[in-house]
């Protein structure tokens, strides 16, 4: 299994085997903590090849710069079972879309969204969390 791609974005979906993704982004800015982030969909889409048929299992998991989880749950997970590809191609592609809803961020910082194989993490995206300044007052 090889991951070909892995974002952040405002929406994704699957249309007829293609991704596709609306307003990729990798910060979220806020003025007051814990953050609440109304939605946000994880995309991936992973190729595999001969030999990764069979079952498995894919998790998010949502990191801050402590190494700790955020998501009181551990994440949204699901587990698939890839048959065997036709004789005919070299190659097969799956996406994968998870979307969250009221994503809360504790304070500001780095977290990352780490995508998880069969237990082992295959990518990590990163996604800073920024603190706006509260505008003054002109005079």
């Amino acid at each position: 299994m090889e991951v070909l791609t892995a974002l952040i974005a405002d929406s994704a979906s699957d249309y007829q085997g293609k991704l596709c993704v609306l307003g990729s982004f990798d910060t979220i800015c806020a003025r007051k903590y814990p953050a609440m982030h109304p939605h946000c969909s994880i995309a991936l889409r992973l190729l595999f090849r001969t030999g990764d048929e069979g079952k498995h299992a894919l998790r998010i998991l949502l990191i801050d710069q402590d190494g700790k989880q955020v998501l009181q749950d551990g994440g949204p997970k699901i587990e698939f079972n890839m048959a065997e590809p036709p004789a005919t191609v070299f190659f097969w592609s799956q996406n994968f879309i998870f979307n969250f809803a009221g994503l809360s961020l504790p304070s500001p910082g780095q977290y990352s969204f780490d995508v998880l194989y069969d237990g082992k993490i295959v990518s990590r995206i990163p996604l800073q969390v920024v603190e706006l300044q509260q505008p003054t007052p002109q005079g």
